[in-house]
Parts: C-alpha cells; sequence; structure tokens
C-alpha cells in the first residue's frame, strides 16, 4: 500500500478474523479501524475451546508476532480425542476428529483467551466498542461507505467484512444468506468439573469426548479452569423442541426432553445431561451455500464467516484468522488496494469451498440424515 496517505480501511467485526488483519496491517504500520457493535470486550461469552492447525491457525499467529504468547495459553494435552460406545461408555478405537487431515500440532485454546490476546497486540483505540454498522455501500469510486445504527456514515477506501455469519457487509457483494443445515445443538456445561464431578471429568479425558447413534451426537469439551462445555446434536426442524411443547429457557423442560431423546444411552452419558451447571443454549447450526463467490467489487471484501460460513467442524476459525492475516500481507505487498483483494479473493475464494464442502461432508458423516 504505497500511497502518498495511509489509506483508511475499515474492518467490521471484532473476532478472530477482523483482529487478526488489524494485528497484521498494523505490525507492518499500517493503521486500522476495527467497528464493533457490542458494547465492550466482556459483552458476552466467546464460546468453548478451538484447536488451533499448524498451516491456518497458528501461521496466523505467526504472522502476527504471536505465537510465542499463544504457546503460553495452549493446552497441548487437550488435543486428545476420545470416542465412546454410547450404550457402554466404553472407549472405542478413534483416530481423530471428522476434520483431522493428520495434522499433529493442534493445541486447543479458549475462544475467549486467544481473542483477548489479538486485542491487547492492538494500538489502543483501535476497536470502537458499541458502533453497530447497519450496510455498507460500494461508492464506484473504489471506496465503501459505513452507514451506523445511529445514522452517521463514514467513507474509507476498503471496508473489510469480518462481522459474521450475519453480516451485515455481505449483501454488498452477494445476495447469498444462511441457510439452516437441518442439524441443531444444544450447549450445556460444568463448571469446576475435576473437583465437583471427577468421575465426568475422568470419562471425559484431557480432551474432546464423542459419543454417537442414531443421528444423535454427544459432545464434551475441556476448556480452561476446570470448565467443560457439552453439546448434544441431533437432526430436525430448526423448532423442533418449540413444537414438542418445550420453552427454551425452561431448563427443566429441556433437559427433560433432552433425556428422552437420548433415552437408552449410558447412564454416565446421560450425566453430562442431568448433572450440568445451568441451563441451555439452543444452536441450530446454519451454512452459507457452497459454494459462495462474489464479482469482485471495489472497496468491500469479506473474511472468515461473513465470507464462508460453514459447520462448525474446526476449519472456521482458523480460516477466518488465515483469511485475515493473506488479507493484510496483500495489501502491505500491493501498491494498489485493489490489486491486493482481488489477489486475496482469488486464493480465498477456492480455499474456503473446498472447506465448507468437506465440513457439509463431516456433518453428514458425524449426524447422517435419516435412512442414509
Amino acid at each position: 500500500m504505497n500511497s502518498t496517505r495511509d489509506p483508511r480501511i475499515a474492518v467490521v467485526g471484532a473476532g478472530l478474523g477482523g483482529l487478526a488483519c488489524a494485528r497484521v496491517l498494523q505490525r507492518h504500520g499500517h493503521s486500522v479501524t476495527v467497528w464493533e457493535r457490542e458494547a465492550s470486550a466482556g459483552a458476552r461469552a466467546q464460546g468453548g475451546s478451538l484447536d488451533m492447525h499448524a498451516g491456518t491457525g497458528q501461521a496466523a499467529l505467526r504472522a502476527a508476532g504471536l505465537l510465542d504468547r499463544f504457546r503460553a495459553l495452549a493446552r497441548p494435552e487437550a488435543q486428545e480425542w476420545r470416542l465412546l460406545d454410547h450404550a457402554t461408555a466404553a472407549v472405542l478405537p478413534a483416530q481423530g476428529p471428522p476434520d483431522d487431515h493428520g495434522e499433529e500440532d493442534r493445541p486447543e485454546i479458549d475462544r475467549g483467551q486467544l481473542r483477548g490476546l489479538l486485542l491487547d497486540s492492538l494500538t489502543a483505540g483501535s476497536v470502537r466498542w458499541d458502533r453497530a454498522v447497519s450496510s455498507v455501500t460500494p461508492l464506484g469510486d473504489g471506496t465503501g461507505r459505513l452507514l451506523f445504527g445511529d445514522g452517521t456514515t463514514e467513507d474509507f477506501d476498503l471496508v473489510i467484512g469480518a462481522d459474521g455469519a450475519w453480516s451485515r457487509v455481505r449483501p454488498a457483494l452477494s445476495d447469498a444468506a444462511p441457510g439452516y443445515t437441518g442439524v441443531t445443538f444444544v450447549e450445556a456445561g460444568f463448571d469446576d468439573c475435576d473437583t465437583r464431578h471427577p468421575g465426568l471429568a475422568r470419562m471425559v479425558g484431557a480432551g474432546t469426548m464423542v459419543a454417537m447413534a442414531d443421528s444423535k451426537v454427544l459432545f464434551a469439551q475441556r476448556n480452561s479452569n476446570g470448565r467443560i462445555r457439552v453439546y448434544t446434536g441431533f437432526r430436525g426442524p430448526e423448532d423442533r423442541q418449540v413444537a414438542a411443547g418445550v420453552e427454551r429457557g425452561d431448563t427443566a423442560a429441556v433437559r427433560a426432553h433432552l433425556l428422552t431423546m437420548f433415552d437408552g444411552w449410558d447412564e454416565r452419558l446421560l450425566a453430562l445431561l442431568r448433572d450440568n451447571d445451568g441451563g441451555f443454549l439452543h444452536r441450530p447450526v446454519f451454512a452459507l451455500p457452497v459454494p459462495h463467490t462474489w464479482e469482485h467489487v471495489p472497496g468491500v471484501t469479506l473474511l472468515g464467516d461473513a465470507a464462508h460460513l460453514m459447520p462448525p467442524l474446526g476449519l472456521g476459525a482458523n480460516l477466518a484468522m488465515l483469511d485475515g492475516t493473506e488479507l493484510a500481507q496483500a495489501l502491505v505487498a500491493e501498491p494498489c488496494i485493489d490489486d491486493a483483494v482481488r489477489a486475496y479473493e482469488s486464493v480465498m475464494l477456492p480455499r474456503s469451498a473446498e472447506a465448507a464442502k468437506d465440513c457439509a461432508e463431516g456433518l453428514t458423516h458425524l449426524l447422517p440424515p435419516a435412512g442414509a
């Protein structure tokens, strides 16, 4: 980005991909503003544990100069993958999760810790909190205009949509919208599990435990500080529980419904649903069409879930961080912003299409449709 002035770059969304992009740009001396609709970094919980793959997430952290700090926080022991028989809870032979492509170095880290690492690496004031973007308009001269929720606007030489599944930037490039995959996950959790639930902790092990049968799956995943997150997964209409007369905010009713669905499973596995702390979170799985592409529009581009939302099988966060890193590197290397974005999109779009295809197939393998 050789220019008489530092180009104005806006990243919409303070998720992992957008923050990785901002960090690499700043590391090379370029200014960037990140616009985030949440009120603060701690406005909401940041989800579970992520495995950082050597060729994607870790490559992004290396480019950001943060790999050593990541290693200090990461849990390499949490790479353990344990498959249990649903009827006996016996440990079965298993080589790895459905998305395992032979990588052996994939340490886990809590999403919140990773986001905090990236946020702390940015210049103070880079993230503008509580600034919701309503829409983006390409202006036809290679720039883009942000419209904020309060009615104000700002123009930028490049707007980067890193604002996730329900991106407000995506409509500037594509008419595509996420569709329900037919799969829903319901999340629960245990705090201080090693002390309060030692039997469950031993069953789950150091990393991820999974049991599956009859198009249903039960995951349990280690997080830091003794927390275990639990996810049930099943196929059915998005409103399945509501249609069954279950109020999603009624913890006892949701628990009873899940226990009925998983009737016949080993009691030690059912304890993951019966004894959890707190309530349940309903998480229907949405995905963008595969492949999701667009005609290049000067002044606007996408990364991460905004560009290629796919089922959550271990690739999304890694790809988002790689997207952000490669876009930043292209902007640093190319004298013309538009050439940089074109170069980035020419690599990112086919890569994400292949990954999304793999994830869709992985979801089918994990939770086969009825009759498959």
